[in-house]
């Protein structure tokens, strides 16, 4: 008779994010510094060959950057509060607060962020409420809603880890479920929630190039502004792809920092 050994369940985690290099994956870890560094040699080395194009596309290129940036922090800041309210709401008892929750994660989730951006400044535009909305403004809420979504799950995934233990200890000292979610359970699930919004920072960062198509002056669309000017499509998205790939490569190393800080904390 033999007998029947279980299979390990292996989990396989894909993100929209950079890779976060770490030492133990020694490949890429040292493709991190060699791409990282070759990035940035081959900046200097084509404003200093070839200042004209490359060090006057780099020179129009730092407002959009800015503005980049600042899409970035609001959506990402919108989409913290979108997805603590639906990560709570997922784990709610009440069936209409669940319900409600879990139809905004699949509906939103299944809709394509390039869509959403288009919904919600050119459709929901019409409406007279929204009609004078800013095409900043409309990025922002559009890419909020959407990681909303999928930041929702990470807070409800980071929630669920903690031991229910936790709760009891806490409703048997006196807590209420609020007291108990905000004093005990939250602050010990922001360590585990803590890497995978760090990686949905990076996938936000690279995905803000799509509000370029409602006039928002972020990096992409002042490479594109120089390319119409001077028809240097080559040297004016090589420059682009360029920064992108610098500003990304510095998010994952820094968030592979922060996992770094935050599993030696556990330890001790």
């Amino acid at each position: 008779m033999t007998q029947k050994i279980p299979k390990k369940e292996v989990k396989i985690d894909i993100s929209d994010g950079a890779a976060i290099p770490v030492r133990k994956d020694l490949g890429l870890f040292n493709a991190w510094w060699m791409t990282f560094f070759g990035a940035i040699g081959i900046i200097i080395y084509l404003c200093a060959v070839k200042p004209d194009p490359y060090w006057r596309i780099l020179k129009f290129l730092p407002d959009g950057i800015l503005v980049t940036f600042q899409v970035t922090i609001l959506s990402i800041l919108l989409s913290l509060v979108l997805g603590l309210i639906t990560g709570l709401g997922r784990l709610s008892r009440n069936r209409l607060i669940n319900l409600i929750a879990s139809t905004y994660v699949e509906v939103i989730r299944g809709i394509p962020l390039l869509v959403q951006l288009f919904y919600i400044y050119y459709a929901l535009g019409r409406i007279e409420l929204f009609k004078d909305l800013p095409p900043l403004a409309a990025a922002v809420v559009a890419m909020g809603i959407c990681y909303g979504a999928y930041m929702g799950e990470v807070f409800r995934a980071g929630i669920d880890s903690i031991d229910k233990g936790q709760t009891e200890a806490a409703r048997s000292l006196g807590f209420n479920r609020a007291q108990t979610m905000t004093l005990v359970i939250l602050p010990q699930a922001w360590r585990t929630i803590l890497p995978p919004v760090g990686n949905e920072f990076i996938a936000l960062l690279k995905d803000s190039s799509l509000v370029s198509i409602l006039a928002v002056s972020d990096l992409l669309r002042r490479g594109r502004e120089f390319a119409s000017e001077s028809f240097l499509y080559f040297e004016a998205y090589t420059m682009v792809a360029l920064v992108y790939l610098v500003v990304t490569l510095f998010l994952s190393k820094a968030v592979s920092k922060m996992e770094q800080r935050l599993n030696y904390y556990e330890r001790d």
